[in-house]
């Protein structure tokens, strides 16, 4: 995606397909008020310069999600920044939709169990978000008082992070690290865990 009208003609299907806005920020890999500011931008004619939008940062890693082969080199290397907590960890908790396939390549780097949690924002579209839940997939291994690892692919405020870490903690699991490809605000540690990011994309505005 080259600028804004093309995240705005984006979000636009999306919502057309039926998705919430929490999964088109997803998706989109932007923030939920990000998320509701294109849909609600696709109503209107786009222009060049949309302005009054929340600030924001786009990551489009779609050339490392289309080739399983550049996916799995960048799971070996989150594996590896996370290798440093030792081999006692035995499960890699991928955070759904996107860091689900990031963290099956870091299980199988570290050899450890793969879980995944759906957060609430997935159901999230509008009014308060705490209303709703998250849950982990029965599909795949459960926490069940283990160590684990959580990965996935950005972190924006930190506040899907955090609800997986006490999702976790809920469950009697205990998070040891959690690892994204790229982190937009520049976050280390989250509830006392620490957070690890192959890129930082920190916006830089000048001051008024």
């Amino acid at each position: 995606m080259k600028n804004v009208d093309d995240l705005i003609e984006s979000a636009a299907e999306l919502a057309e397909r039926g998705l919430s806005k929490g999964e088109i920020a997803d998706e989109l890999n932007v923030s939920r008020e990000t998320a509701s500011w294109l849909v609600e931008r696709s109503g209107s004619t786009p222009s060049h310069e949309p302005t009054g939008g929340p600030q924001d940062i786009h990551v489009d890693w779609s050339a490392i999600g289309r080739d399983s082969s550049r996916l799995s080199h960048v799971g070996a290397a989150m594996a590896d920044m996370l290798s440093k907590h030792g081999e006692e960890v035995d499960l890699t908790i991928g955070i759904e939709k996107a860091g689900a396939p990031l963290a099956t390549t870091v299980a199988r780097e570290l050899d450890t169990d793969l879980g995944t949690y759906a957060p609430r924002k997935h159901q999230w579209d509008e009014g308060d978000i705490n209303e709703y839940g998250g849950s982990f997939s029965r599909n795949f291994a459960q926490i069940r008082n283990r160590e684990c690892y959580v990965v996935d692919d950005t972190i924006t405020s930190g506040t899907t992070m955090t609800e997986t870490i006490e999702a976790i903690q809920d469950r009697g699991g205990e998070p040891v690290a959690c690892i994204v490809l790229a982190d937009k605000s520049g976050i280390e540690e989250l509830n006392g865990v620490p957070v690890y990011s192959l890129v930082q994309v920190i916006g830089v505005g000048s001051e008024e």
